[in-house]
């Protein structure tokens, strides 16, 4: 019984952590941007942007930003056509305020913690002090597209397109250089790969050292959940006889997208499994591994439905079969990029109250009232987070799983 209490009191204790945590996370890293427009009367302070604010907690940045104007930096590994490599830590922009940086690095600078490149190539090489930045439109393929400048000395330099891995085809926009620097999001999926190398270490190890015992420690915490996967996701849709083949790779997917949405809870993570790129890449993954395990029986009901007549195969049923082949890993990958993201956006709004209550620092009551309200309300949606963590590592897993059990079905006469 007294077990019982102090599991209770641990598991309280835990959730209420987290939701100061999370609120100190949310709170402390999006205030107002000052962007480095200036009047006759001196600097201008814009006032809070609820949405700006909100997408920019979510974009994976090249710093991780832990109070005010501390930031731990990460490696920047750039290389530009007929310029060459660039390796240095982002600690050399000088990034303050809002991840800005202070200093341009051959031709390279920090807004709002991403790495940027100027496209002006008058501009100095070498380390350059910058005033900050401004904002913009120009007119591009007859379009008017918003675009960020450098302000140095009074002048404004315009910022490439951010680097893409498409080159620009998905409308991202060319770019001048190339980025493989370590992102917030890479760095906290790799931290979560090896949290789990050594969890599961420990586990195989528990095994030996307590063959022919009852578990105990870290493996009778997880033994539950992998025997769940086993015997409630991965025999039901793939069956007794062929779901060994595909139950590591079910694992893999469930321990993998639960620990990054749990440590997305905490200060300093990486925003990973809400990010559109991560989820799409894990998506494509799965669909690849379902589409090279289906068997005949799968791909005739795709491409020549027995017992249907011709005209309905080529006129309906083909094409809408073949899209769901498409359609399927969009899901996965959608479903759990807009619950996460979402999650953090609205965690971000909350927080947002403070400075819409008190008019930015205007009125004291105002804000006093928006903390209260934005706590009470990001401690509730800490929980729901907390709950959306696991509930969309397992429908992930189920789905995927489904889609095994269909690609893998024999045909009934």
């Amino acid at each position: 019984m007294k077990k019982i209490q102090f599991f209770k009191v641990l598991m309280l204790a835990l959730f209420v952590s987290l939701g100061v945590v999370g609120f100190a996370q949310h709170g402390e890293e999006h205030q107002p941007a000052e962007h480095a427009e200036k009047h006759e009367a001196g600097k201008h302070e814009e006032e809070f942007n609820l949405a700006e604010e909100a997408l920019a907690h979510i974009a994976n940045a090249n710093a991780i930003h832990v109070f005010g104007d501390f930031y731990i930096p990460l490696p920047a590994i750039l290389y530009a056509p007929g310029h060459g490599w660039s390796f240095f830590m982002t600690s050399k922009f000088d990034a303050h305020h809002h991840g800005n940086g202070e200093k341009a690095i051959d031709h390279y600078v920090m807004k709002h913690g991403v790495i940027h490149r100027i496209a002006d190539e008058s501009f100095p090489y070498g380390e350059v002090a910058i005033d900050g930045f401004a904002h913009g439109k120009i007119e591009k393929d007859g379009k008017e597209k918003d675009v960020a400048y450098a302000v140095v000395n009074g002048k404004q330099y315009l910022l490439d397109e951010k680097s893409t891995l498409d080159g620009g085809m998905l409308g991202g926009g060319k770019t001048s250089y190339m980025d493989f620097s370590l992102s917030k999001g890479a760095f906290t999926m790799l931290l979560v790969l090896l949290l789990a190398f050594w969890l599961f270490r420990a586990v195989a190890k528990g095994y030996e050292r307590n063959k022919g015992k009852a578990p105990s420690g870290v493996q009778s915490l997880l033994e539950p959940v992998i025997l769940f996967i086993r015997d409630e996701v991965a025999i039901p849709f793939i069956g007794k006889d062929k779901y060994e083949r595909y139950f590591p790779f079910l694992l893999t997917l469930f321990f993998f997208i639960l620990g990054l949405n749990l440590i997305g809870q905490f200060p300093l993570a990486g925003n990973v499994t809400g990010n559109f790129s991560f989820t799409m890449v894990l998506a494509i993954i799965t669909a690849l591994y379902v589409n090279f395990s289906g068997n005949k029986n799968y791909w005739e009901h795709v491409l020549w439905m027995p017992g249907v007549p011709s005209v309905l195969k080529v006129l309906i049923l083909t094409p809408v079969e073949i899209l769901g082949v498409f359609i399927k890993p969009f899901t996965l990958m959608l479903r759990l990029f807009a619950n996460i993201a979402a999650g953090h956006i609205v965690l971000v709004a909350f927080v947002g109250l403070i400075f819409i209550f008190g008019h930015s620092g205007q009125s004291m009551a105002g804000a006093g009232a928006g903390t209260v309200m934005a706590f009470l309300l990001s401690m509730f949606m800490m929980a729901v987070e907390l709950l959306v963590a696991f509930v969309q590592a397992f429908v992930f897993t189920l789905l995927a799983a489904a889609y095994f059990g269909a690609a893998t079905e024999e045909a009934h006469h």
